[in-house]
């Protein structure tokens, strides 16, 4: 049998410019796995693909022999283990074109936004990336897409002029407002591994050079006046604003700067996108109401804006959830504080976040795009780090008991993107109205009848 698998496997092989590698082959642990370390894999085959024609006769392979089909570009975002199935590794497709005339980027399936954002930052343009440089550019926007030009400019999703996609049946199409338009709408927010295979996207980037952003850290004990502060000063806030509020314990660890090791603080965190005059004149909210203890907002360059949340790099384990507020007021800031920062106990979570949105995320057309919930506009994300087992139950209880406790100011929505593993594919439904789910449903149906692509978010609920 073991010998049979071999066959089949170096059969691929012969059929592709990228490599092809089972269980007993060297390079088979490095290529299992994810970038968070809770995921734990075991796919049959693993298959590096070169270009859109591996990644096609692999497709094709795999439904010969009724193989599901997992796609991993970072390895961010794991929504099922790819256990017994195809790894379709997508990393090492990873060219980006720019467009300065035209504004636009061609970027292809393995391409991370740091690589976008270093060929259009000269031009003075901006991709609408998300916290994180290091996230592969393609499977964050098709999960929508929420980063620090939200506000002004909406959704990664949104700024998607077409897809290049293979299908469940190996084959290679198109998909635009012009082509494929069905699939196009499912693909901006709803095609996260699930309706097919995304080799490339074009999408738009915009003339965002300099912006001010940063962080304002104010000690623990001030967080109800803050998260209280941050609730009015959000309310009338410009679109050229997108920012949040974290309640944050950083480790004490060499890593973290010795001013801020083994501390907790709330933080007022964003990106201001108009004028420098203008951003200054939003931080006087909070300069003039009370000195943070760290203020590190200022001007700097679109091409810095990691620095805003300075989200780890490393592979990481880690648990997260998330919700949709409809509300931030007293007793829901009472919740956050609690399970931020309980007291008596060491804090499981490491940061607990609402992040403002609305703005042109709320203007952007249900009909034009499968996310769900664009009429929210406070979305709650907690996170907690997981060295072992005994933590990794610990956080599970304190996000299970987070959500509780907010239940009732909660829209019933959730942001995929924030979600993996079982969570994500019990609560995919909350990512969409109920008529778009179902219409997903059917493109499931349609584009990828063999249910090929089921470990992305899950289409085949009833």
């Amino acid at each position: 049998m073991l010998t049979s698998e071999r066959a089949a496997r170096q059969d691929l092989a012969a059929r592709l410019r990228g490599t092809v590698t089972g269980p007993e082959d060297p390079g088979y642990d490095a290529g299992r796995a994810a970038w968070n370390l809770v995921v734990d894999q075991h796919p049959a085959v693993i298959v590096r693909a070169a270009d859109a024609d591996d990644v096609a006769a692999a497709v094709r392979w795999a439904a010969a022999r009724e193989f599901g089909v997992a796609i991993q570009a970072t390895g961010h975002g794991v929504a099922r283990p790819a256990d017994d199935t195809l790894l379709l590794l997508t990393g090492d497709m990873g060219e980006v074109q720019v467009d300065a005339l035209s504004a636009t980027a061609r970027i292809e399936a393995g391409a991370k936004w740091e690589a976008v954002l270093g060929k259009a930052a000269p031009e003075g343009l901006a991709p609408l990336l998300g916290s994180s440089p290091d996230v592969g550019a393609v499977g964050y926007t098709l999960g929508g897409g929420l980063g620090w030009l939200a506000r002004k400019h909406g959704l990664a999703a949104d700024s998607v002029r077409s897809f290049e996609v293979v299908t469940g049946d190996g084959t290679r199409v198109r998909a635009s407002a012009a082509e494929n338009p069905d699939l196009f709408w499912g693909l901006r927010g709803g095609g996260a591994g699930s309706l097919g295979v995304v080799t490339a996207m074009e999408i738009d980037l915009f003339r965002v050079n300099q912006v001010y952003g940063g962080n304002l850290f104010y000690p623990a004990s001030d967080a109800a006046a803050v998260a209280a502060r941050y609730a009015e000063w959000i309310a009338d806030a410009p679109d050229d604003l997108t920012s949040s509020l974290v309640l944050m314990n950083l480790p004490p660890l060499e890593m973290v700067p010795e001013p801020l090791r083994g501390r907790s603080f709330a933080i007022v965190r964003g990106c201001h996108a108009g004028t420098p005059e203008d951003a200054a004149a939003q931080l006087a909210f909070w300069r003039a109401w009370k000195q943070p203890e760290f203020d590190l907002f200022g001007p700097m360059p679109f091409s810095a804006v990691a620095t805003i949340s300075n989200d780890p790099l490393d592979p990481t384990p880690a648990i997260s959830s998330t919700d949709w507020l409809q509300r931030l007021d007293g007793e829901v800031i009472d919740a956050l504080i609690a399970h931020a920062f309980p007291t008596g106990t060491p804090p499981p979570l490491t940061f607990v976040e609402v992040r403002h949105v609305g703005g042109a995320v709320a203007r952007g057309g249900y009909q034009a795009a499968a996310y769900g919930n664009r009429d929210a506009t406070l979305l709650l994300e907690a996170i907690g780090i997981t060295p072992n087992a005994d933590v990794a139950a610990a956080v599970a209880r304190q996000a299970a008991s987070l959500r509780a406790a907010v239940a009732p100011h909660r829209t019933g929505g959730a942001y995929l993107n924030f979600l993996e593993g079982e969570e994500r594919a019990r609560r995919t439904r909350e990512g969409f109205a109920p008529g778009d789910y179902r219409r997903l449903q059917e493109l499931k149906r349609r584009w990828d009848p063999q249910n090929l692509f089921r470990y992305g978010i899950d289409l085949t609920g009833d």
